[in-house]
């Protein structure tokens, strides 16, 4: 007897829409990157020898203040995963890119903001190098740079760095340097950023003094402001420092400390100054106009030359 029904495979389901990555929302609105002001959060930032996880959190926290703040950039310290010379860098150190700057990219894209901050890195070749990265809003690694003029002591934990770079941003002419690069001694790093056109200069740090210093004493006028505005005055370029806070455990300068004591000067003079303690954990936040910057190639030595700069020359 034939079938009374027939019955029909039913036709599939179509496939379900592609939906996008959802991204989350930024915590604050983000910042108008095309500016005639520059605002910079130094974020002071405790970092532990040996501790990067707690180190990340707490640098995931600066960064959201910093951006509920209005900043377009916060600058972090020098090496802020596993902190300066800590002996664990030399055994942890991660690659980047890597799970530490990868968590800086995330912060970035979450918050809308330009991160430049210090991070150890396991290079390609093997070696060690302090290292320090711009990152852009899109969470790009925009910059990479690695320390050249290393303290006696750091020599045996990071490799010395073969590259200067600025980058062309929304925000300016950006060059990155750190810490020393920055001594009187070290000085033609600053130099050569500013001639490769470099409008602020960025230098994650860690500043440290031995233990019975205390802000009374500030040593620092001579070693950070003085070389800070030779650059400033001389080239008419923004140089900003952000050092750690806290005592230093592990290394060759356990027992002493970083006493933030961060710093951001122009042609115009000292715009502001962190706290000198060691306790000194807080996010300075300073406006700089963006400097106008004319002078290129040899007309960088012409000016030089009528502010009476004198070049090198050989010793007697």
């Amino acid at each position: 007897m034939a079938s009374l029904f027939k019955f029909r495979r039913a036709a599939p389901s179509p496939p379900a829409p592609i939906q996008a990555p959802v991204i989350p929302p930024p915590t604050a609105p983000a910042a108008s990157f095309t500016t005639d002001i520059l605002r910079v959060g130094m974020g002071q930032l405790l970092v532990e020898g040996g501790e990067p996880e707690r180190n990340m959190v707490r640098a995931a926290q600066m960064i959201a203040e910093a951006a509920s703040r209005g900043c377009h950039v916060v600058l972090l310290p020098e090496t802020l995963d596993f902190a300066w010379t800590h002996p664990s860098a030399l055994t942890e150190a991660q690659p980047i890119p890597g799970i530490y700057s990868d968590q800086l990219c995330q912060e970035a894209i979450r918050h809308q903001i330009y991160i430049c901050a210090g991070l150890t890195e396991r290079g390609a070749d093997g070696r060690v190098y302090n290292a320090a990265l711009l990152i852009n809003p899109q969470g790009e690694i925009i910059t990479k740079y690695h320390k050249i003029n290393l303290l006696t002591v750091e020599q045996p934990y990071y490799a010395v760095g073969q590259t200067l770079n600025v980058v062309d941003t929304p925000l300016g002419k950006i060059g990155v340097n750190i810490c020393a690069d920055n001594f009187i001694d070290g000085l033609s790093i600053g130099h050569t950023l500013a001639r490769m056109g470099a409008e602020f200069i960025l230098s994650p740090s860690s500043w440290t003094v031995d233990y019975s210093i205390t802000e009374e004493h500030d040593p620092y006028r001579e070693k950070w402001v003085k070389p800070y505005s030779i650059l400033a005055r001389l080239y008419n370029v923004a140089v900003v420092g952000t050092t750690s806070v806290g005592y230093i455990v592990g290394g060759p300068y356990e027992g002493k400390k970083s006493i933030g004591c961060s710093l951001a000067v122009d042609a115009s003079g000292i715009r502001a100054q962190g706290k000198f303690n060691e306790f000194a954990g807080d996010l300075v936040v300073v406006d700089i106009p963006r400097p106008n910057r004319v002078e290129k190639g040899t007309q960088i030595g012409e000016m030089l030359v009528r502010k009476g700069f004198k070049f090198d020359s050989l010793p007697s």
